[in-house]
């Protein structure tokens, strides 16, 4: 008779191993250890290649360069000279120009993407296609074509200024109009990735709220401020702020457009151009790592400014 109880001890012992497994694995899913093994990739590279220059660029911004290598702290020089450099605030002065006329192609984009989102619009995607397209576009490739628009020999933007009698500028060599110029640019690339984003905005909108409009006898003109803006202020808080630090970071037009050398260049420079120069230029790093970190700043200063104010424009409902 006992031949059979053990027996039956022996086929049950799987069963209590299976389920101490089956616990031991729900412990282990509960884990804290699983989120940041998931975690540990996405953090290692934030932290290599974001977090820790930030904090040398920090630590360089309190140093001086020797010229051939080595640093020697100097505390708040950099930051002191800065305040004394008329260049910085000639140069923070044109960002902020550079910023304001990039900044048009959100209104730009906004009436734009509420044409597009018409109900029956025919070829919605090739619109939405050929206004993105500048966006993905190299900014090198960009900059090149719009320099040879801007030619004040054979640009073709004198080209149709002649024909209504007007003798255009030499954009890229004169003061005034350089800056004007390469803001266009900006504003030109900006307005694909503005569109898509606004263009989803509209299409969040219920019809039945423009039909209700048009029964009370609303034109659409004033279905357009009063349906569409109102329920568009979340994409375009959100392409505000994009746009604002983008424009802040501008460089690459700026470089290849005007070049180094350009007597344009002092009056049309941001404070990214004033960094690169300080850094790679004069190789005075120190006095540029500040300048990164004044940029850094200001930015930061910039989009808390633009979240406190959300709350008069913004609606999320």
């Amino acid at each position: 008779m006992s031949a059979p109880t053990t027996s039956r001890s022996s086929r049950s012992a799987p069963s209590t191993d299976t389920g101490g497994a089956r616990r031991r694995s729900r412990r282990l899913r509960g884990s804290p250890l699983w989120p940041a093994l998931f975690l540990a990739p996405t953090l290692l590279i934030l932290g290599v290649f974001h977090l820790w220059p930030g904090v040398q660029t920090l630590w360089y911004s309190f140093t001086e360069w020797g010229a051939f290598g080595g640093t020697s702290f100097t505390g708040i020089a950099n930051y002191a000279r800065m305040l004394e450099d008329p260049e910085i605030i000639r140069s923070f002065l044109n960002t902020a120009i550079f910023t304001l006329i990039v900044m048009i192609s959100i209104p730009i984009g906004t009436v734009l993407a509420s044409m597009i989102e018409r109900p029956g619009m025919r070829f919605r995607s090739l619109y939405r296609t050929l206004y993105f397209i500048p966006f993905v576009t190299m900014p090198a490739a960009v900059a090149i074509v719009w320099k040879i628009i801007f030619n004040g020999d054979f640009g073709v933007a004198n080209w149709l200024l002649s024909l209504i009698g007007i003798s255009g500028p030499y954009w890229l060599s004169t003061p005034p109009f350089a800056l004007i110029a390469v803001a266009i640019v900006g504003m030109w690339s900006a307005m694909g990735f503005n569109l898509i984003l606004l263009s989803a905005g509209v299409r969040e909108i219920p019809r039945e709220l423009y039909e209700a409009a048009e029964i009370d006898g609303a034109s659409p003109l004033r279905q357009f401020f009063s349906v569409t803006v109102p329920l568009m202020t979340p994409s375009l808080f959100f392409v505000t702020i994009i746009t604002v630090i983008q424009a802040f970071q501008q460089f690459d037009l700026i470089f290849i457009m005007l070049g180094t050398n350009n007597i344009a260049l002092p009056e049309t420079q941001g404070l990214v151009f004033i960094f690169y120069a300080q850094a790679f230029i004069n190789n005075d790093k120190g006095y540029a790592a500040a300048i990164g970190i004044l940029a850094l700043v200001v930015i930061g200063l910039l989009t808390m400014l633009q979240f406190r104010l959300q709350k008069r424009w913004v609606h999320y409902d």
